[in-house]
Parts: C-alpha cells; structure tokens; sequence
C-alpha cells in the first residue's frame, strides 16, 4: 500500500489541537487547586468558628457550672447556718430556748450572765463564749428626764442566796414560778413568766417573752429555762445587764 503524505496543515492542525488540550488541562488543574484551596481556607474557617464557638459555649458551661457551684455552696452554707442555729423557733414559753441540751455547769470554768434588755436575750457565758442563750423579757422601758429607761437597773450583780418555787406581789397583782434573786435580796428577780392569783400562767404576757421588754423589772424566762437556772445557778454568779 503507498503511504499518502499528509497535508502540512494537517500536521499543524494536529499540533495545536494537542496544544489547546495541554492549555485545557493545565487550566483545569489550576482551577482545581484553587478551589480545593479556597475549600481548605472556608474549612479552616469553619473550623476555626466552630473552635471559637466550642470555646465560648465550653466557657458559658464552666460559667453555668461556676454559677451552679457557687449556687449550691450557698445552699449548703445555708442549710449549714440552719443546721448550727439551735434556738427554738417560734419561740415557746412551755419549753427551752434552744433545742439542744443545758450545758454541763461543773464543767464550765468561768460561768457568768448576760442580760441584754433590748435583745431580749439571756446569755449563759464561759469566760467570752456563749455557752446557751435563753429568750427573756426585762423591764418595760419608760421615759426618765426624756430617755427611755428599763425598769431593769443596769450594771454588774451576782446571784443571790434567795429562791423559790413560787411567789406573789398583790402590789403588781402578779406572781410567777421558781425565782432567783440577783439584787435587792429578793427584790430583782429570774423567774418564770407570770402567774396571776390563781397561779395559773397569764397567756397574754407569756406571748411576749423574747419578743419586747415586759416586766416590771425582773427578767422573765420560759418556764423550763427557770427551772432549770433554779435547779443549776450557783449562788455568786456574776450577772451583767445591758441595754444591748
């Protein structure tokens, strides 16, 4: 067979059909590497955002966590506080003060008194610590020269040798149960919350032990706290009375 020669501007022809599919290609890879670039840029900024936004809500949960813990440490300080405080609430003239035992005396170095009229609180006390605390009621306060003054007298006393289990003032037209003196021997008294002449406890004056200043000048105390004071309290105690 004679082999035909082909025309030379086929060969050219050829030759540029080959160039265009050379151009195609390399064209079409640059394409491809700059979209799979820009791919890896918007990936790397989705996952950067993504990072960011992990961090914040990883930092909004530590907040809510801190919140929580802080919330509950509250609570529990508060359940703590509830736990430690051992006053009778509400307050109950038929029972003791607090809800836990009378302290031990023979064990108690340095036992004292303090009356804090306004407070309407007794305190038994070891040297600086407050060892049992008992609601009371001390003289009602009256106006002297313009200042309001308590029927209770201020100042240092100590336990006197008079008590009893009972005892009534026709001059008040009242009475009350297991009494201590502190002042006057006889005059100034610890004592239960009042009686009237039938002995029998008036309920409208026992409702304000611990709450305001009632009496006529002695300290009214719920009926187990005086027994107990009437049974315990060594003649000499010291006794301080304050207007706090």
């Amino acid at each position: 067979m004679n082999n035909k020669q082909l025309p030379k501007h086929g060969k050219n022809s050829n030759r540029n059909f080959f160039a265009f599919l050379a151009l195609v290609l390399v064209i079409g890879a640059t394409g491809i590497a700059y979209v799979q670039h820009l791919d890896d840029a918007n990936l790397q900024k989705l996952e950067s955002k993504a990072s960011l936004k992990k961090k914040s809500t990883s930092s909004s949960h530590q907040n809510l966590f801190v919140k929580r813990k802080s919330s509950s440490t509250s609570k529990i300080k508060s359940s703590s506080t509830t736990e430690k405080s051992v006053m009778r609430t509400p307050i109950d003239w038929q029972k003791s003060s607090e809800t836990v035992d009378y302290p031990d005396l023979n064990k108690v170095e340095n036992l004292w008194i303090e009356v804090r009229l306004r407070s309407n609180r007794t305190l038994l006390k070891d040297g600086d610590k407050t060892i049992y605390t008992m609601y009371s009621s001390g003289g009602k306060y009256h106006d002297v020269d313009g200042k309001q003054v308590s029927y209770t007298p201020t100042g240092t006393y100590y336990i006197e040798n008079e008590r009893g289990k009972s005892f009534f003032n026709n001059n008040l037209n009242e009475g009350a149960r297991y009494y201590i003196s502190w002042l006057n021997h006889g005059e100034y008294l610890f004592h239960t919350v009042p009686t009237n002449i039938q002995g029998e406890y008036d309920v409208e004056e026992c409702k304000k032990l611990g709450k305001q200043p009632a009496s006529h000048g002695c300290i009214r105390l719920s009926v187990p706290d005086a027994i107990w004071l009437y049974n315990n309290l060594p003649v000499g105690t010291k006794v301080v009375i304050n207007n706090k």
